[in-house]
C-alpha cells in the first residue's frame, strides 16, 4: 500500500510509536518558531529544562505580535528573548522584520521537514512541503531540548483541487469553500493533503494562504507537494539547495476525500462570527463597509499585495471607508517600495502599517462600533478585532481592495480584466534584521524584565476531588473567549497573576472573582472546546486561578494537550446528555479520580444529583503527565 506526502514524512521522522491511526506517535523535529506573545513563556519553560544550547537544526524566535510598545512590558520582553536566543543558539527576527510565517516560508522552510511553532498558524508552512505543526510553548521547549512532539496518529484526507481558478478567484476563496465543506470541527484529528491538477496552477504563496487557515479546520495540519513550483520559490529565494521532490504513491491510501471544483469556485466570505459561515459575495450583497484591513500572515505575499496595488492604482478608496495594509515581511515592504507599487496603494489613500501581525490580534485598527469590517485574515471570532460588536468578514485580498473603492461589499469581477500578476524570478534577500545566535554564549547575560513573572506548576493529582463548577460554556468556545488578545492584554502574557483578572471576562465578566472565591474549580465545556490559537496561557492562567478539570463535550488538539502539559484534566461526557445534568455552581465531585486516571479507564462524576462517567482519552505519557501534576513535572520525574 502506498504513502501519502504526511505519511512519508512522518515515517522519516518517528522516534516513538507506531502510526497507527489514534495511538501516540513522537516524532523528531527538524525546525522550531515563536513569536513574542507565546514566546516569552515558551523560552521560560525552556530554560527551566537546564539544555545549554538547542539540538534542531534551525530555532528561530520572532517579534511579530506585541510591537505595540504603549509601556515598557513588551520592550523588556523581546529584550529578554533575545538575550536568550543570543545566548542558546536560537536565530532571533527583530520587529519589523515580518510575521512569523511569512518570513520563515521565505528564508527558513525546507520541504520534508518538520517545524513546530507555538502558533496555531505554523501549517502556513505546509505550503511549501513541510509537516508543520501548530503547539503549545511547552511543546516547542521540549523540542528545542531535543525532546520528541507527539500526537495522536492523524487520519489522512485528500482535498482534491480540479480545473482552474476563474479571474478574480482566490486561493482565500479555496480555502473558504473547503471550510465551507468541512466546518471548523471537520479537520480535527486529520491532515489535510492537497492534490488534482489544480495545484500545479498555485503559487507557493497562494498554498501557504490555504494551509495557514486549515487551522481554522482544527486539522493537525495541512500539506502540499513539493514541486516544481516549490524549487521555482526556493530558488527565487536564493534558497534552491534545500529543494526536495515530495509526491503521494499513486496507491495512498485515504480516510476521506473532498473536491473543489476550481473553475466553479466564485469569491466567497465567512461572514460574522466564524471562519465556516460561508457564502457567496453575491449572496451576502452590497453591505456598507467601514474598514478593510489587508494582510496578516495569510495574505501578506508580496503576490498578494501587488495584486492589490494594480487594483488601487490610479483610483481613490471610498471617503467612508479605512483601508490598511500590513505587508507580511521586510522583503515584500522593500519589494514594493522599490518596483513603485507601495507608492500606487498610498496613492490610493490606504494607511501603511508596520511588517507584523496587528490588527489580526487586535493590535490597533479596532473598527467603530457596530462597524463591519472586511479583513484578509483567519479569523473572525466575535470580539477578537478588540470591537466587541463589530462585523468581521474573512475575504480575499481582491474583494477587500474592490470593497475599499466602492465603499460596500463588492463582488471583484465587477471590476473588469484582472491584473496579470507573475512570481518574480529573484526575490530581495536582505537578512539583517536576523541575527544569529552568538558564537560566545557563556558571555551572554539573559536579561528579564519586571513584568516577567514565574509561570505556574500544576500539583499532583489527588486521590479525589471535589468543587464548584465555575463554569458553563457553549459549543465552539475559542482561546480568545478563554484569554483575549489585544493591545491591552498581550503585554501581559508573561505575567500570569496580572492576565488572570481576564480569563473569560468576554464570556462571564465573574469567572476570575468566582474562582478566587470558590478556590478553584472545575469548567464545563461544550464541542470544539478551546479551538483557535496555540496559546498556552488559556491553560496557564485556568490553571493559576485553580481549576482541575475541564470537563467538555470535545476538545480542540492543541488546547487539550496544553490542558495535560499543565496538569489540568481534560475529560470528555461518556454520554453527552449528560451535559444538561450539570450546572453553574453545582458541585461535582470525582471520588476516584487518581486512581480511575491510573488505570486508564473511565472516570466517575458525581454532579446534578446524579453519577455518570466521563472519558480521559490521553496517552499513556500524558496519563503519567496528569499524575504527576504536568509535564514538566513529569519530565523532572523521569529524568531522576
Amino acid at each position: 500500500m502506498g504513502m501519502t506526502i504526511a505519511e512519508k514524512i512522518l515515517k522519516a521522522h518517528l522516534v516513538d510509536g507506531e502510526m497507527v491511526q489514534g495511538q501516540e506517535i513522537g516524532l523528531r523535529i527538524d525546525q522550531t518558531l515563536t513569536q513574542d506573545a507565546t514566546g516569552t513563556m515558551a523560552y521560560l519553560q525552556f530554560e527551566a529544562m537546564g539544555v545549554d544550547q538547542v539540538k534542531t537544526e534551525r530555532s528561530v524566535a520572532y517579534i511579530d505580535h506585541n510591537t505595540l510598545q504603549s509601556g515598557f512590558e513588551n520592550a523588556d520582553d523581546h529584550k529578554y528573548i533575545g538575550s536568550v536566543a543570543k545566548k542558546h543558539g536560537i536565530y532571533y527576527s527583530k520587529a519589523g522584520n515580518g510575521i512569523c510565517h511569512q518570513v520563515h516560508l521565505e528564508r527558513f522552510g525546507a520541504p520534508g521537514k518538520t517545524l513546530i511553532g507555538s502558533d496555531s498558524h505554523t501549517p502556513t508552512g505546509g505550503g511549501i512541503g513541510m509537516l508543520a505543526f501548530g503547539a503549545g510553548g511547552l511543546d516547542v521547549a521540549v523540542a528545542m531540548g531535543g525532546g520528541a512532539y507527539y500526537i495522536p496518529m492523524p487520519k489522512m484526507v485528500r482535498v482534491t483541487l480540479t480545473g482552474k481558478l476563474q479571474p478574480w478567484v482566490a486561493a482565500k476563496d479555496i480555502i473558504l469553500e473547503v471550510l465551507r465543506q468541512m466546518t471548523v470541527k471537520g479537520g480535527v484529528g486529520k491532515i489535510i493533503e492537497y492534490a488534482g491538477e489544480g495545484v500545479a496552477m498555485l503559487s507557493v504563496p497562494e498554498r501557504a494562504t490555504i494551509t495557514n487557515m486549515g487551522a481554522e479546520l482544527g486539522a493537525t495540519t495541512s500539506i502540499f507537494p513539493s514541486d516544481e513550483v516549490t524549487k521555482a520559490f526556493l530558488e527565487a529565494q536564493g534558497r534552491g539547495d534545500v529543494y526536495a521532490p515530495l509526491s503521494s504513491d499513486p496507491d495512498a491510501v485515504y480516510d476521506e476525500e473532498y473536491t473543489v471544483a476550481l473553475d466553479t469556485l466564485a469569491p466567497l466570505a465567512a461572514a460574522p462570527h466564524m471562519p465556516d459561515n460561508v457564502a457567496s459575495i453575491a449572496e451576502l450583497g452590497a453591505i456598507p463597509v467601514n474598514q478593510c484591513c489587508i494582510g496578516s500572515c495569510t495574505n501578506s505575499s508580496y503576490y498578494d499585495m501587488m495584486k492589490v496595488a494594480a487594483i488601487l492604482k490610479g483610483k481613490h478608496i471610498h471617503p467612508d471607508v479605512s483601508l490598511t495594509i500590513s505587508p507580511g515581511s521586510m522583503q515584500v515592504f522593500n519589494m514594493l517600495a522599490k518596483n513603485g507599487a507601495l507608492s500606487d496603494i498610498i496613492s490610493a489613500g490606504a494607511r501603511i502599517l508596520e511588517c507584523a501581525c496587528g490588527p489580526c490580534i487586535g493590535m490597533g485598527q479596532s473598527p467603530e462600533s457596530a462597524g463591519v469590517s472586511l479583513r484578509t485574515f483567519n479569523r473572525n471570532f466575535e470580539g477578537r478585532s478588540g470591537t466587541q460588536d463589530a462585523k468581521i468578514y474573512l475575504v480575499s485580498p481582491e474583494t477587500a481592495a474592490a470593497s475599499a473603492l466602492t465603499g460596500v461589499l463588492t463582488d471583484p469581477r465587477t471590476l473588469g480584466e484582472m491584473p496579470v500578476i507573475e512570481m518574480p524570478a529573484h526575490f530581495d534577500i536582505n537578512d539583517s534584521m536576523i541575527l544569529p545566535p552568538s558564537e560566545h554564549p557563556e558571555t551572554v547575560e539573559v536579561q528579564r524584565g519586571p513584568n516577567i513573572k514565574p509561570f505556574p506548576l500544576g500539583e499532583a493529582l489527588p486521590d479525589s476531588y471535589s468543587g464548584k463548577i465555575v463554569l458553563k460554556t457553549e459549543d465552539n468556545i475559542t482561546t480568545d473567549h478563554i484569554l483575549p488578545a489585544g493591545s491591552k492584554l498581550l503585554p501581559y502574557r508573561s505575567n500570569i497573576p496580572y492576565y488572570s483578572n481576564y480569563c473569560f471576562i468576554n464570556v462571564d465578566p465573574k469567572f476570575p472573582s468566582r474562582c478566587q472565591e470558590q478556590g478553584g474549580g472545575v469548567i464545563i465545556g461544550g464541542s470544539n472546546y478551546g479551538q483557535g490559537s496555540s496559546r498556552e496561557h488559556a491553560a496557564l492562567v485556568p490553571l493559576y486561578l485553580g481549576v482541575r478539570a475541564v470537563l467538555a463535550k470535545s476538545f480542540a488538539r492543541i488546547h487539550k494537550a496544553n490542558l495535560v502539559n499543565s496538569g489540568i484534566v481534560p475529560l470528555t461526557f461518556a454520554d453527552p446528555a449528560d451535559y444538561d445534568a450539570v450546572e453553574l455552581l453545582g458541585m461535582i465531585s470525582f471520588p476516584n479520580l487518581r486512581a480511575e486516571i491510573s488505570a486508564g479507564g473511565q472516570v466517575t462524576v458525581q454532579a446534578g444529583g446524579k453519577t455518570f462517567m466521563a472519558d480521559c482519552d490521553v496517552s499513556d505519557r500524558q496519563r503519567g503527565a496528569l499524575l504527576a501534576g504536568g509535564t514538566l513535572n513529569y519530565a523532572k520525574q523521569q529524568s531522576k
